[in-house]
């Protein structure tokens, strides 16, 4: 049995976090995965899981914990999927920490940081469904083909586009964009599985629609690169 860690601070009243939880039941038989709040984080062995995904609810209670367990994922191999703000941290992390961008941040939680590589929208995006694009070839476009398709958002931030083209540059691969909504998919083509999307992927779990291709991936991902050990479960 392989384990995928839900990293992010739950919310029953969320209809994204419900769709979450619905999505998880969908997952193989083979495929577990359980909720770990960031504030928990410290005393959870999230590296030792199988899979990690950074959900949905930022600004979370601890953000530290959140941009560790990523660069977590990111240095080691571990399969991983963001969304929404997993999708934004990861952009603000791999700035940091790959990029060369010490200050890089996210407009919501440093609204007057110096580098803003997460920007706040033009216009919101909360309950919004937007046409993407996956690019040829990403693991994106493998995973969910060149046909456009919609993608549903709760978000107000994205992808700073003054930042795509020197993050793309020290390795980040843009998967997918949106016409009106810019950047919809970051991946890493030299990591195992390493995939982060602005819009969320979940949604319409709790109708009984089949499990997006992007977390079909994951799963699947988990299952032939997870390196969690018996008995080193979180």
């Amino acid at each position: 049995m392989k384990y995928v860690v839900l990293l992010g601070d739950r919310d029953p009243s969320s209809l994204t976090h419900r769709e979450l939880d619905a999505a998880i039941r969908l997952l193989p038989a083979n495929v577990r995965a359980s909720w770990v709040s960031t504030d928990a984080a410290g005393q959870a062995r999230i590296s030792e899981a199988d899979g990690l995904w950074v959900v949905p609810g930022s600004p979370y209670r601890d953000d530290a914990a959140v941009y560790a367990a990523i660069t977590s994922a990111r240095t080691s191999g571990q399969p991983f999927l963001g969304t929404c703000a997993g999708f934004q941290y990861a952009v603000v992390e791999f700035a940091r920490n790959v990029a060369g961008i010490a200050d890089a941040d996210h407009a919501e939680t440093a609204p007057d940081g110096k580098s803003l590589v997460v920007r706040r929208l033009a216009c919101s995006l909360v309950g919004q469904e937007r046409i993407v694009t996956a690019l040829p070839g990403t693991r994106m476009h493998a995973i969910c083909g060149g046909e456009p398709f919609k993608g549903f958002h709760w978000c107000n931030f994205g992808f700073s586009p003054e930042y795509v083209e020197r993050l793309s540059s020290h390795g980040l691969t843009i998967g997918a964009r949106a016409d009106d909504a810019g950047v919809e998919a970051i991946e890493l083509a030299s990591h195992p599985f390493f995939m982060a999307t602005l819009f969320q992927p979940q949604i319409g779990s709790m109708d009984g629609r089949p499990l997006h291709p992007v977390i079909q991936a994951v799963a699947a991902a988990v299952v032939v690169t997870g390196s969690a050990q018996a008995g080193h479960r979180v």
